[in-house]
């Protein structure tokens, strides 16, 4: 069988579209094409990066993360598509348990060096904003950590949402002390269930670059303060934690966060506009000027928002 992979978020017309409306491009290999790789590779198949120009695969897959990455109209009739980026696919669709079972192919993406992987599935959060828990149900134990290792990497990028609600992921945390690898938890952890147990667990991984927290609503001020207190008392110092920030239309409410949140010296804090198209929800210019000018322009060190629209002329006022 001759079988061509679409990762939708590498595809050059999606990088356009990300750049018009001023988003970050997913970095990450897509895990799914990466199953679905050595699934097929396993069976003599042959596979490769799908191209317009070549119209005689035998099967084609499509992988979608993200609403707003644009669907190639050249793909061939038949195409599997899967992901949440695709709104006619069932959200909670899953791989196949024979495809699922797979090791990852690293060598369809050989810019990366690192495994990735889920210790957990599911969250046990019913955010307005995620997808998450109507995707994969609520928290559940999913893999050991040493069923995500490359033989030729001594890093680990887990992708897990919520590892630190599950006991299991949080043992799991714990077995990964002292192993010699560097982790990074790309989703961010929530940081009310940083315990000070939690916080020894985590002080004493070795990661990758930063130990990252979400901060969505203003009630989570003061859990990502106490976490990174806790931290503190192992010896973790501020500038090695990164926050993820949820910019909603209500932008005061994301601004009274950062100056909250910037009194950890040092810390790095990353805003994200939130976007849906599922649920009609798309970012204002004033969402992507707090998020991508104002926060990743890092002129939050120097000045307030309230400052900044009015050097910019927003005509919000001190």
């Amino acid at each position: 069988m001759y079988v061509g992979l679409h990762d939708a978020e590498k595809d050059p017309c999606s990088q356009r579209r990300k750049r018009r409306y001023d988003v970050r491009p997913n970095t990450y290999p897509n895990y799914a094409l990466m199953k679905i790789s050595a699934y097929h590779k396993s069976r003599g198949d042959k596979v490769e990066w799908w191209t317009p120009l070549i119209a005689s695969y035998d099967r084609v897959y499509s992988s979608k993360v993200f609403d707003f990455t644009p669907e190639n109209p050249y793909l061939p009739e038949g195409t599997i598509k899967g992901g949440t980026g695709y709104p006619d696919i069932p959200i909670n669709a899953e791989l196949p348990a024979e495809v699922d079972g797979m090791k990852p192919d690293y060598s369809i993406y050989p810019a990366c060096d690192y495994a990735i992987g889920y210790i957990t599935r599911g969250c046990p959060n019913h955010c307005r904003w995620c997808v998450v828990p109507q995707k994969e149900g609520g928290i559940r134990p999913y893999r050991r950590w040493e069923d995500l290792v490359r033989p030729d990497s001594k890093k680990l990028v887990l992708m897990d949402n919520n590892i630190l609600a599950c006991e299991y992921g949080i043992a799991e945390l714990e077995r990964l002390t002292g192993s010699g690898y560097a982790i990074d938890l790309n989703q961010g952890m929530d940081a009310r269930l940083v315990t000070r147990n939690v916080a020894r667990i985590l002080a004493g991984l070795r990661w990758m670059r930063f130990i990252r927290f979400s901060c969505d609503q203003i009630p989570q001020i003061e859990a990502v303060l106490n976490a990174a207190a806790l931290l503190a008392e192992y010896g973790v110092k501020p500038y090695r934690l990164f926050i993820y920030l949820l910019v909603t239309k209500d932008i005061d409410d994301a601004a009274f966060r950062v100056d909250r949140l910037k009194q950890l010296k040092g810390i790095s804090i990353y805003a994200q506009a939130e976007r849906n198209e599922r649920q009609g929800i798309i970012p204002d210019a004033l969402q992507l000027e707090f998020a991508q000018r104002y926060i990743y322009g890092r002129c939050y060190l120097k000045e307030s928002w309230a400052k900044y629209c009015a050097r910019r002329g927003f005509g919000k006022k001190e």
